[in-house]
C-alpha cells in the first residue's frame, strides 16, 4: 500500500509477515498529539513488537513506540502508550468477528504518510506454526540460491 503515490513509508513490521499468515490488509488513521506528529516526521517510530485490540467498539493500538520529540519538552507524552486507530464503525465490526470467531489476530504492517496524514495498515493475521516457518525459510534459500546461480552464470 505504501508504495502508492503521495506515500512515504516510515515504519514496517517484517516480522508479521514472518510470524503470521496475512489474510487481509485494512488501512486506517491514528489519533497522535503534535509532538507525536513531529517526532513520527522525522521517522522516530517502531512498531515490531505492537499489536491491535478492539475494545467497546474502538480499536487500538499497544507497544507502538514513538520517540519523544527533542523540543517539545512538557508536551511530550508516554512514546509507549496506547493510541487510538480510526477506522469506519462497519469495518471494526467486521474485524471484531473474525477476531473472536476463527481465530485470527490484528497486526500493524507499517506506518506511512499518505499525502499529508499518517496511517497504519492493519493485518488480519493467521499465526504460523513452526513448521509453515520452516517452509518459507527454506523457499527463501532456495530462491536466493537460484539468483547467486543467475547471477555467477551471466558474469562469465
Amino acid at each position: 500500500m505504501a508504495h502508492e503515490k503521495g506515500t512515504r513509508l516510515i515504519a514496517n513490521n517484517k516480522k508479521a509477515y514472518h510470524d503470521y499468515f496475512i489474510d487481509e490488509k485494512y488501512e486506517a488513521g491514528i489519533e497522535l498529539v503534535g509532538t507525536e506528529v513531529k517526532s513520527v516526521r522525522m521517522g522516530r517510530c517502531s512498531i515490531k513488537e505492537s499489536f491491535i485490540h478492539i475494545k467497546n467498539g474502538e480499536i487500538f493500538v499497544y507497544g507502538m513506540h514513538i520517540s519523544p520529540y527533542e523540543k517539545g519538552n512538557i508536551f511530550n507524552k508516554d512514546p509507549m502508550r496506547i493510541r487510538k486507530l480510526l477506522m469506519h464503525k462497519n469495518e471494526i465490526r467486521k474485524l471484531e468477528a473474525q477476531v473472536a470467531q476463527k481465530g485470527y489476530t490484528l497486526v500493524p504492517l507499517q506506518v506511512y504518510f499518505k499525502n499529508s496524514l499518517i496511517k497504519v495498515e492493519v493485518g488480519l493475521a493467521r499465526g504460523k506454526k513452526l513448521y509453515d516457518k520452516r517452509a518459507d525459510i527454506a523457499k527463501k534459500d532456495v530462491r536466493r540460491e537460484a539468483e547467486r546461480d543467475f547471477k555467477i552464470r551471466n558474469l562469465y
